[in-house]
Formats: structure tokens, C-alpha cells, sequence
């Protein structure tokens, strides 16, 4: 109260910025209107641009401070509010993007800018690589990092929450666009033609094989360009969900769940046809496809490969039954005496494995 007039309390700044606090003094505002007015008039909106310019300046005056940990401190208390800003405010992303910080695969004690991951990009280098995951520790061991690790390409670190989406919504920096590398069709600049075409031929008839096991579980099979250690991985749709955000949706207490089928992408399975198990599966497929073991093989690489590129298995139980099973037929006889494991399609309603132990040892091996 002042003079005997009442000052409507108006928002000066856009929710992702109502941590800034301050008083602003102008001589031009009416004051004898409501606040609702007061809010859409033209000298309150010349303000607003102005405080929020005002207050990127400032905050871009913390990045340039000799100490580095200033800005550190203030991205551990404020970050998420200028992420927010990402999903909320289109006008600004030129703004807010430089003020950005996350972990990378070269950098998984100290967060990053946009400008220091473009500084260190390959000459040859078109796009700018992230992986969503729930860590760093999730990140650096999904297997989507083989061959850009092998490469040297630095691949950004997305382990909040909120930072897929805010990604999503910048799209690009600097003319370079933002490339989920868990999504299919990655291209990485060095394509073989003459390579692919010969591995297409040795290896096409394998791919037609497992797709045909597996059925409506994957959209396709293909021959992967992105591994180098693991013999498989399931990538995610180009359009649709990655395994990151399909296990957020999940977790939404009040998300509706009948929508994620629609809305998870189809899965594609992409092979490392360099890694001994599949150059197995790919003898067995030509010389017997329908040998059980080998096709049992397939549902349980399947299976290994969706828990390792970040999917939620439907029947956990179910894995483990043919994880022990596995086992089972490795250690059979190795230590004096071996045991039957039955295969999860044999097992009891109440017992997740029966153990069928052997008259005597030195009984024939599963």
C-alpha cells in the first residue's frame, strides 16, 4: 500500500524462471486497473521481454566466471527450471541452449556445454549424439556406444527425467542436429556399399530366419553398423518411443496405459554379424533351421538384448527360468555329478525349475 493505492501482484518472469527474484520501478504502469489488465498491457509485455533478456545476461555472466565451479553451483540448484525452459518457451531456445550442461562419454565427471561438444567434434562430424538413460553408469555400458566409442565420437549423456524431452524440443545447435543414438538408422559417415551388400548376402537368409522366431515381437531384423563387442541390440523406432522414455511412461501414476502400445515404436533387432554367436547362428541356420536348441538360442538372445538396450522384459520369471536352463547345460557334469534342468515350458505351475537329480553320478549329461 502506498499513497492509498493498492499494487496488483503481477509475474514479471515465465514459470521456469520464478526463481529470480527482484523489484521493478516504473514510472509508466496504470494504477487504478485489475491485475488481469495490467498483465496484457503493452508496457508489462515490453517489461517482460526485457527482465528475461535481463536475466539470461546475468546468468550468462556466471558461465564466463574465472571459477568454474560458480556456474557449477548454479546448475546444480537451477538447471531443471532452464530445461524446462526447452519444453516452454520456443522464443528463447538461442538463449537457453548455451547455458545447457550435461555429462558425455569424454566427460562423465564434468558437465559440458553445446560449444565445448562442438569444439571437440570429428571434421566429419554432421550431428550432435545422446543416449537417455536413467545414469552415467546406465549410458557408458549400453551397448549402442561400441562403435562411437571406437570412433572417439563424444555421445551426450541424457540421465534426467526431463532432459529427453527438452533435447527433443531444441532439435538442433549451431546447424547441427540432436541424434538419438538408441533410435534405428543411424548413420555414422562411413558406409561401405560394397561391404554391406556382401554381408547382406552371407548373412540374409539368417536375418529372415530369426525375424520369423520372433515374430510381431520385432519390426525387422537388420544387419547392425553401431556394434563392435555385443552380438546383438534392439533399437528403437526412428518416430517412436526410446526404451528411456517408454519406461517413463510407464512410470506415470496417472498415465494411461492402454496408449503405449500404441505409442511404443517398433522394435528393431540389429545384428553384429562379426561376433562368434551370430556367425553360430548363421552356420546353424543353413545347415538346420529348425534345430530347437538354436531356435531357443534366438528367443534368449532376444531376451538378453532387451534388458541390455534399456527394455523392461514382459515375464522377468520367464528369463531367469531360461538363464538357469543355460546354466544348466554348462555346468552339467563339470564337477562329478550333473542334473536335469526342465525347460520353462515343462515347469510346474507352482515351481519356477525343477531339479531332477541322477541316480548316480556319471549319468548321461542333459
Amino acid at each position: 500500500m502506498s499513497n492509498g493505492f493498492s499494487f496488483p501482484m503481477i509475474s514479471m518472469f515465465p514459470r521456469y524462471l520464478s526463481f529470480i527474484k527482484g523489484v521493478v520501478d516504473s514510472n509508466d504502469l496504470p494504477l487504478n486497473v485489475s491485475r488481469e489488465i495490467l498483465q496484457e498491457s503493452r508496457i508489462v509485455r515490453i517489461m517482460r521481454k526485457r527482465l528475461v533478456r535481463k536475466a539470461f545476461d546475468m546468468i550468462l555472466g556466471i558461465t564466463m566466471s574465472e571459477n568454474r565451479d560458480d556456474y557449477a553451483r548454479f546448475w546444480e540448484n537451477f538447471g531443471k527450471h532452464l530445461k524446462l525452459g526447452c519444453i516452454e518457451d520456443r522464443e528463447n531456445h538461442k538463449r537457453i541452449a548455451p547455458l545447457l550442461r550435461f555429462f558425455s562419454s569424454q566427460s562423465e565427471e564434468d558437465m559440458i556445454s553445446f560449444d565445448e561438444y562442438v569444439e571437440n567434434m570429428k571434421p566429419d562430424q554432421k550431428d550432435i549424439y545422446y543416449i537417455a538413460a536413467d545414469s552415467v553408469t546406465s549410458a557408458k555400458n549400453a551397448p549402442f556406444l561400441e562403435k562411437l566409442v571406437e570412433k572417439d565420437i563424444e555421445v551426450l549423456f541424457l540421465v534426467d527425467p526431463i532432459d529427453e524431452v527438452a533435447i527433443q524440443n531444441l532439435k538442433s545447435y549451431k546447424e547441427k542436429n540432436f541424434v538419438d543414438i538408441s533410435k534405428e538408422d543411424l548413420d555414422l559417415g562411413d558406409k561401405n556399399e560394397e561391404k554391406e551388400k556382401e554381408i547382406k548376402q552371407e548373412f540374409g537368409q539368417t536375418c529372415e530366419w530369426i525375424k520369423k522366431r520372433l515374430g510381431d515381437k520385432v519390426a525387422s531384423v537388420q544387419i547392425s553398423s553401431r556394434l563392435s563387442t555385443s552380438p546383438c541390440v534392439l533399437a528403437s523406432g526412428k518416430f517412436g518411443w526410446s526404451a528411456n522414455m517408454e519406461r517413463l511412461m510407464k512410470a506415470q501414476t496417472v498415465g494411461d496405459t492402454s496408449s503405449l502400445e500404441f505409442m511404443r515404436s517398433r522394435r528393431v533387432f540389429e545384428i553384429n554379424p562379426d561376433h562368434p554367436i551370430i556367425q553360430t547362428l548363421n552356420a546353424a541356420c543353413k545347415s538346420n533351421p529348425n534345430d530347437e536348441e538354436a531356435l531357443r538360442a534366438v528367443d534368449l538372445l532376444y531376451d538378453a538384448a532387451l534388458v541390455s538396450s534399456g527394455f523392461t522384459p514382459e515375464s522377468p520369471a520367464q528369463l531367469g527360468g531360461k538363464i538357469y536352463e543355460m546354466m544348466g547345460m554348462a555346468l552339467s557334469g563339470r564337477w562329478g555329478t550333473s542334473a536335469q534342468v526342465v525347460p520353462p515350458s515343462h515347469v510346474p505351475e507352482t515351481f519356477e525349475a525343477e531339479v531332477v537329480e541322477p541316480a548316480e553320478a556319471g549319468s548321461p549329461k542333459l
